[in-house]
């Protein structure tokens, strides 16, 4: 099932504190991007964060991290993520900014053509 625009339009209102948050769509879902890292995703009308150290210690769901409610996969075959509480406004845009710091940079595209 693939996610409505309301709510990927209500994601983007509650992470409207980050700098640089974007989404690219991807088979139906989103990807989320701060700050050029993608940091989780909204699928079948959820909003899944990467698991990075910060997001463990920020999301008080997350603390219990053998409990299955609060871990779940995007699609089939892909890691598991740790499933935000968007109402959460300033709790979520904390996560995906610690998500972003944790994460590696963004390595620079290379031009296309001759070298």
């Amino acid at each position: 099932m693939a996610s409505s625009r309301g709510f990927l339009q209500f994601v983007l209102e509650q992470l409207s504190a980050p700098e640089d948050v974007s989404v690219r769509p991807m088979m139906g879902e989103y990807v989320l991007y701060c700050h050029g890292r993608v940091v989780g995703g909204i699928y079948d009308d959820r909003l899944l964060l990467k698991p990075t150290p910060s997001a463990r210690l920020l999301m008080p769901s997350a603390l219990a991290l053998l409990r299955d409610a609060e871990r779940d996969i995007p699609y089939e075959g892909a890691k598991e993520m740790l499933v935000a509480d968007v109402d959460d406004a300033a709790l979520t845009c904390r996560a995906v900014e610690a998500i972003a710091a944790d994460l590696p940079a963004p390595k620079p595209k290379r031009k296309k053509g001759c070298e």
